[in-house]
């Protein structure tokens, strides 16, 4: 199946959005309703070049960090057995579609240690590896305030500094599965700014005072300073 020339099912996309998606509205600012959308539609823009069922595509982008209710470290397992155990999946697909859509989310970390093992799991993980610099950048920044909401500003400038190297550095474990893709282009450009510290401060300086929850750490900050 072309998905260029395939719709996504309606009474699954009605499903996902009113019954899946909302569930990111409760994790970390790096993960909301957002990041997955984007995840969705850069997925199914990949799809485009290949013969795959553009439902399943949808469905796995959509499902790929539902795992993070039970914790970040191993969220990817946990969405693949959300995934397995949601019985409305059936509804659209076979026992064989789900359990390849299952081992695509579980594929999909940036630190997995294997390869992707079918093409879904290569069109979310890329999907999901969405380079923009300073989107990276600012969600960096999110998870940081949300995770480690005590350390100082120097501190979440070192700590983000040490992501962005051990992950998207030259030397990082980030792999693209379509070296054809945006994101090469995208990924050469985040390097040369992670490797020019100059510019990296510049734009965490400037994105850091625009954050919701920074005022009130930014003060407590400052008033634990004085004296």
């Amino acid at each position: 199946m072309n998905s260029k020339n395939c719709t996504t099912n309606a009474e699954l996309r009605q499903y996902i959005e009113t019954e899946i998606l909302p569930r990111y509205d409760h994790f970390d600012k790096a993960h909301q309703r957002s990041h997955a959308e984007m995840v969705i539609s850069q997925s199914m823009e990949l799809a485009r070049r290949f013969y795959v069922n553009p439902d399943m595509v949808y469905a796995i982008a959509a499902y790929h960090d539902t795992g993070l209710v039970e914790g970040r470290e191993l969220h990817h397992e946990a969405s693949a057995r959300i995934i397995r155990s949601d019985q409305r999946l059936r509804q659209w697909f076979t026992e064989e579609e789900v359990e390849v859509m299952a081992d695509a989310a579980e594929d999909h970390r940036a630190s997995a240690a294997h390869a992707p093992r079918t093409i879904y799991g290569r069109i979310v993980a890329e999907a999901d590896r969405y380079i923009d610099p300073e989107t990276i950048i600012r969600r960096t920044i999110q998870f940081g305030l949300d995770h480690y909401p005590t350390l100082s500003r120097d501190e979440h400038y070192r700590r983000m500094l040490q992501h962005l190297r051990e992950k998207y550095g030259r030397e990082g474990y980030l792999h693209l599965w379509f070296p054809d893709s945006p994101n090469a282009l995208r990924l050469e450009q985040l390097r040369q700014l992670i490797e020019d510290e100059g510019r990296l401060k510049a734009l965490f300086n400037g994105m850091l005072p625009m954050e919701p929850s920074v005022e009130g750490l930014l003060s407590t900050l400052t008033t634990s300073n004085v004296g």
